[in-house]
């Protein structure tokens, strides 16, 4: 039977931890931060942007089909998030974007596809327009290109106060600064409910290939938003995750995989 954990009891009681130790990790010092990172196999390779709050061990159930499939699978722990730490400078995609590339440079990975989530996908978005030779494709779930494309939060939803008791669990475990969970909070918040700030005009400059993939009962991006980037945004597909919510890699990992796995497998990368 396909795991299977749709109201988020699982995550919140129990987390997600990353299955192997990875061949590679360390740090990367850029713009007053350090930038935590962890490398796994060989192949070509995939970077994987995790959602606002969270860590790169939130995509525990997706790494072992990356592996599977035959390719180097790159973690990063955002600024601020996890492992990495931050300095006082608002949050901004630009500079989560920034910090992605200078992974990329210590690396020396010319170019790879991204696969980003909520947060992950606005960072991955920048990268897409801002530095397309970098970028080998992109999976966008989740994404807005401003913030006309949330929806008002249902603060009464269990499963935003499951993740969210997660993430502060997870933050004080791996965080070198355990006790500011709630300061780190409301920093990320002012970024999500004012960034990023796209037009129609910069979505048509994006030139690598993008699928677009929202989750049916999303919580936080409306489907017309969705459907609207991909319209705008050249030569990209729209895919629709049946049964799920913005949590779909936590929840139904098996159908999040099969969506990210036909778009590396598609446009061979």
């Amino acid at each position: 039977m396909e795991f299977c954990d749709d109201d988020l009891t699982n995550f919140e009681a129990n987390g997600a931890t990353l299955p192997t130790a990875p061949d590679t990790e360390g740090y990367v010092e850029h713009e007053g931060a350090k930038i935590w990172y962890a490398t796994y196999g060989s192949g070509s390779p995939v970077i994987l942007l995790h959602g606002g709050f969270g860590h790169s061990g939130n995509w525990s159930y997706q790494l072992p089909d990356l592996l599977a499939s035959g390719h180097r699978v790159i973690l990063i722990d955002s600024r601020g998030h996890g492992r990495s730490t931050r300095d006082a400078r608002p949050y901004s995609y630009e500079l989560m974007a920034s910090d992605v590339l200078a992974v990329m440079n210590a690396l020396h990975l010319e170019r790879a596809a991204l696969v980003g989530w909520s947060d992950g996908a606005c960072t991955a978005l920048i990268l897409a327009d801002q530095a397309p030779t970098r970028v080998a494709g992109a999976f966008f779930f989740g994404c807005n290109m401003d913030p006309s494309g949330l929806k008002q939060i249902n603060e009464r939803n269990p499963l935003l106060h499951r993740c969210l008791s997660r993430h502060a669990m997870d933050y004080a475990q791996l965080s070198p600064t355990p006790d500011q969970f709630n300061e780190f909070a409301h920093a990320v918040r002012i970024m999500m409910s004012t960034q990023p700030n796209y037009t129609a005009q910069d979505l048509s400059r994006i030139s690598v290939p993008v699928i677009i993939v929202q989750a049916e009962h999303d919580e936080f991006i409306k489907q017309q938003h969705a459907e609207y980037l991909a319209s705008t945004i050249p030569n990209a597909k729209l895919a629709i995750l049946k049964d799920v919510s913005h949590f779909a890699p936590l929840q139904r990992p098996h159908q999040f995989n099969a969506a990210v796995l036909a778009f590396l497998t598609e446009r061979a990368l």
